[in-house]
């Protein structure tokens, strides 16, 4: 598998495989702490070089018919070859296999979606008066700069292409520096489907370096990055500097409200599956759960019996519901947030301890904040970590949900049919789901409030990004509009 992905280099810059002319680069399998591959990352003059390559801009001239076509192709190609994209997936981010297959799926379905939308790309008429006339259109906004983190690197991916693909931008993809493999098959792939070179080129190298020269590279148009609040701070500073187009889809501390009416059964299995799928590392886990406290003792009995039961293992094993985190020193750093919280008082209910081992595992843990007062409640822990803290009526619900600087989803579990729609439409959240956990879907709009970014993906909205409307106005009468001495 890795000489079918890397055989022929670890970039892909105009159509053509190559070595990155930067640092070497050791890929480690998160579960085992082995080596996975070894490649060299991008330079800058690699960056340029990709720049280069998609400023042709042939693609923008190419019919919405055959951009669809093509992307329905690559879909094709996707499905084709899931078994070994998940392979790679899993082993390269630790995440348990399972979840990896509907991930791979899941990235199939949003290239299919943008690829019913190119074809409704329309401007618009618009008579002035007299002789005068105008009409708008739609046009690519130019290249694309897509930055996409290691938690999902295939689905962050096809996020990120399939709408500037479908809008008829060119782009440069640049994955992250630990994993970067399945976003370099996913580049074969598209040139396979018959991608024209130079539309889709992708660069694989840190954050610091290639992706602040990327972003503030002046042959980008348009950047759109996913990861930290503080990564995207930098990236909006730098963007500022040419006024580039930006959307950002950044961090989150998302809650789940647990009500006294709700099926508290389901909610305990909704609610760890929230915060524990992906071990944890989602920006829109809901690592906060509040209960009404009235039922706070029997839903955490409930919740901590879901986690109690989740298999943490092998993530190549269909049997695992918990894979690896990222890496052993991101583990040392969601181990110190559950260490801070007991220095300060707080009671682990379940988990907190590293275990004995190779790999970078780390329990489903559990927290009780009763008094909301822990800087675990406020950070990004970004690991499977959840703290349990009670509130007293829906308006204490709403104060405690919206407590933080993130707005990026939220949870409402509820048998009362009006309250869901009534507290959805009060949070600072960018999704609201009500009596279930699941996050996105292709066609549902994603993106956040506050500092958890700006800008949607997932959606039709999103083809907005990727455009530029043009107003032409023109006479049509016979006479100059100008008297003419």
């Amino acid at each position: 598998m890795m000489s079918t992905t890397l055989e022929q280099g670890a970039l892909l810059i105009d159509g053509e495989a190559r070595a990155g002319a930067g640092a070497a680069q050791t890929i480690i399998e998160p579960a085992t702490g082995a080596t996975l591959a070894e490649i060299t990352l991008a330079s800058r003059a690699d960056v340029d070089a990709a720049v280069a390559a998609a400023l042709d801009g042939k693609w923008g001239r190419v019919g919405a018919a055959d951009r669809s076509a093509l992307l329905h192709r690559l879909a094709d190609a996707i499905e084709g070859r899931a078994d070994e994209l998940t392979e790679l997936e899993a082993r390269n981010v630790g995440k348990a296999i399972t979840s990896v297959r509907g991930e791979v799926r899941a990235a199939a379905g949003v290239l299919r979606y943008f690829a019913s939308v190119p074809g409704a790309v329309e401007g618009r008429s618009n008579p002035i008066g007299g002789s005068l006339h105008s009409y708008s259109v739609k046009q690519p906004v130019g290249v694309c700069a897509q930055i996409v983190p290691w938690n999902y690197p295939l689905s962050m991916a096809t996020a990120k292409i399939a709408p500037a693909l479908a809008a008829g931008c060119s782009t440069v993809l640049k994955p992250d520096a630990q994993t970067p493999l399945s976003a370099l098959l996913l580049a074969r792939l598209a040139l396979e489907a018959g991608l024209p070179p130079g539309v889709l080129n992708v660069v694989p190298g840190d954050g610091p370096g290639i992706g602040a020269y990327l972003v503030a590279h002046p042959g980008v148009d348009k950047v759109s990055f996913t990861g930290s609040t503080a990564s995207g701070t930098e990236v909006m500073r730098s963007c500022a500097d040419s006024i580039k187009r930006l959307t950002l889809e950044l961090g989150g501390k998302s809650p789940s409200l647990v009500f006294a009416d709700a099926d508290l059964e389901r909610a305990a299995a909704g609610c760890a599956w929230s915060v524990y799928g992906a071990a944890g590392q989602s920006c829109e886990a809901r690592s906060r759960v509040l209960v009404e406290r009235s039922v706070l003792d029997d839903f955490t009995g409930r919740f901590l019996d879901r986690a109690a039961k989740l298999r943490v293992g092998d993530p190549l094993e269909d049997a695992t519901q918990i894979g690896s985190l990222i890496s052993r020193a991101h583990r040392d750093r969601v181990h110190s947030f559950v260490e801070g919280a007991l220095a300060a008082g707080a009671e682990v209910l379940r988990g907190g301890t590293i275990p004995a081992g190779d790999g970078a595992f780390y329990p489903p843990t559990a927290i009780a904040d009763p008094d909301h007062g822990l800087d675990i409640e406020r950070s990004e822990v970004f690991g499977p970590v959840a703290t349990i803290v009670p509130f007293d009526d829906e308006a204490d619900a709403i104060r405690l949900a919206d407590d933080t600087r993130f707005g990026l989803m939220a949870t409402i579990w509820t048998g009362d049919p009006a309250r869901g729609p009534r507290i959805a439409g009060r949070l600072d959240s960018g999704t609201v789901g009500i009596n279930m956990p699941f996050t996105s879907f292709p066609g549902v709009p994603f993106g956040g409030f506050k500092q958890s970014g700006f800008g949607r993906e997932f959606g039709f909205d999103t083809l907005d990004d990727y455009l530029e409307t043009k107003s032409v106005i023109m006479w049509t009468g016979r006479k100059s509009p100008i008297p003419i001495d």
